[in-house]
């Protein structure tokens, strides 16, 4: 089994739409949506929910209010200021550093562990994901992202799929790592902005760094050919493999209004395109795994 993540080095470079039409042309795959933070594949792939399991994560002080004897021990070890003049916890502001726990005369204060948001299995016409939901002001997405990966490949052993498909997150942050340690290869999507280029470039040192080969696409990149171009010319001098432009087309939003990936919706230049991309990133899985 193969593992091919899609990210980008920031939002909005058409990270998701790609991965959506990639999920319509796999043959025998599981698609992974790991940007939980922002999950939105869901949007293009109308999952059918099938299992769901808690993500906890993370402890949050309980005040036994009929134990506590509020002698303020609490209130003065707390250097996060989560214990309130009522002697009740504020879920925000606790760390769950643990410190009123073994301070507590009375042993009044327990430490319970967050739920900080859901992962599903399910099934969709292009077929199985696993995906998640990361609830508002949760932390541990990277924890949440390993659970969705380990998921993925377990799904992928039993139905013997023989590639992983994975939307990944924007940025370099604990998110991206998780998604992309280990992977097979990596498609960074950017788009011809100065912030594009920057960012791409911090990516590309990231994967570099994991020994993980990659590969970039410019989208959108007719709206500026002369960074499209310095694009191109920046994957030469590192040696990342270039896999295509694809530029931009209202086409595409009306494919996303009507929640369909782009491939199913037209076939247009723009489509046409994206499926040459496609092509492209299969004869490199392939021949990944002829010299593995």
């Amino acid at each position: 089994m193969k593992e091919l993540v899609i990210i980008s080095g920031k939002g909005g470079t058409g990270k998701t739409t790609l991965t959506a039409s990639f999920a319509a042309l796999a043959k025998n795959a599981v698609v992974a949506d790991c940007d939980v933070d922002a999950a939105d594949l869901h949007l293009l792939l109308h999952p059918e929910i099938r299992y769901r399991e808690e993500f906890k994560s993370g402890l949050t002080a309980v005040i036994d209010q009929e134990k506590c004897i509020k002698c303020g021990k609490c209130r003065e070890v707390c250097r996060f200021d989560a214990v309130g003049q009522d002697y009740h916890i504020d879920k925000l502001a606790c760390e769950g550093c643990s410190v009123c726990f073994h301070l507590c005369p009375e042993h009044a204060i327990d430490m319970r562990e967050n739920v900080c948001g859901e992962w599903y299995r399910s099934s969709t016409k292009y077929g199985p994901m696993v995906h998640a939901k990361l609830n508002a002001a949760e932390e541990n997405s990277g924890k949440l992202v390993a659970i969705v990966r380990q998921q993925a490949k377990k799904l992928a052993e039993e139905q013997q799929k023989s590639l992983l498909l994975i939307d990944g997150s924007p940025g370099i942050g604990c998110p991206v790592i998780s998604s992309i340690a280990g992977t097979n290869l990596v498609l960074v999507v950017t788009e011809p902005s100065l912030s594009g280029k920057h960012d791409l470039q911090r990516v590309a040192e990231l994967t570099a760094h994991f020994h993980i080969p990659t590969a970039v696409c410019v989208n959108k990149s007719n709206i500026n050919q002369a960074i499209t171009d310095q694009i191109k010319a920046y994957c030469a001098e590192q040696e990342i493999s270039f896999v295509g432009e694809i530029p931009y087309n209202p086409v595409v939003v009306k494919a996303l209004i009507q929640r369909t990936p782009l491939v199913e919706f037209s076939q247009g230049n723009t489509a046409q395109t994206l499926k040459q991309v496609w092509q492209q990133l299969e004869q490199q899985l392939n021949s990944s795994k002829s010299e593995g």
